[in-house]
């Protein structure tokens, strides 16, 4: 797949999935996912972030279990693990890691920062039952030693922000260069 495929079939996802409903928000997936990154954009965050802030519920398009299952059905579908995972065929770790650290920020956020549970969404607070809930001292503790457990925490803030449904938010056409500049070069044919 050659760098333009790869930003079309994400591109693909916005516009498809990406229409449908963002788990009883007052934004679509994609509005979300957009936001995110316009937010990051505009707090002048490097590329690698803007990029994981705007990629990072991809991970709801990918797989049996989708993000109406996680709110409906209490499910877990790791979107953070699954989305990380699939991205990484075209982008380093830098990109993927805070896209699978992102629920695991939400969870380090609500146990260690007074009033953070209180900035969450009611959907939010939905999914941070079904992800485990708040961190244990331990969980905390480890997670802090992740090289990548900053980052995420950028991301999981931004992520928390994007429920605006009167946000002036750029389109994924807007991103395109940005995400073509993270490509991987091996992200060619058969990746």
């Amino acid at each position: 797949m050659n760098p333009r495929d790869t930003i079309d079939r994400l591109a693909a996802l916005f516009e498809g999935e990406g229409s449908a409903e963002y788990l009883g928000e007052a934004v679509t997936q994609a509005e979300h996912m957009l936001q995110a990154g316009a937010l990051a954009e505009a707090a002048g965050a490097p590329p690698h972030l803007v990029a994981a802030a705007l990629l990072h519920d991809v991970g709801h398009f990918q797989g049996a279990v989708t993000g109406r299952d996680l709110m409906e059905h209490s499910t877990d579908n790791r979107h953070s693990h699954t989305g990380a995972d699939w991205l990484g065929q075209w982008f380093d770790p830098e990109v993927t890691e805070p896209v699978r650290l992102h629920v695991a920020a939400k969870r380090y956020l609500c146990a260690v920062e007074p009033g953070y549970f209180d900035l969450l969404s009611e959907a939010s607070v939905h999914t941070l039952a079904v992800q485990g809930g708040p961190m244990t001292e331990e969980q905390v503790r480890a997670f802090e030693a992740h090289p990548g457990a900053a980052d995420a925490v950028a991301v999981r803030r931004w992520d928390e922000q994007a429920k605006d449904p009167d946000m002036d938010t750029p389109g994924f056409g807007h991103f395109r260069p940005l995400l073509e500049g993270l490509l991987r070069p091996e992200a060619g044919p058969g990746a």
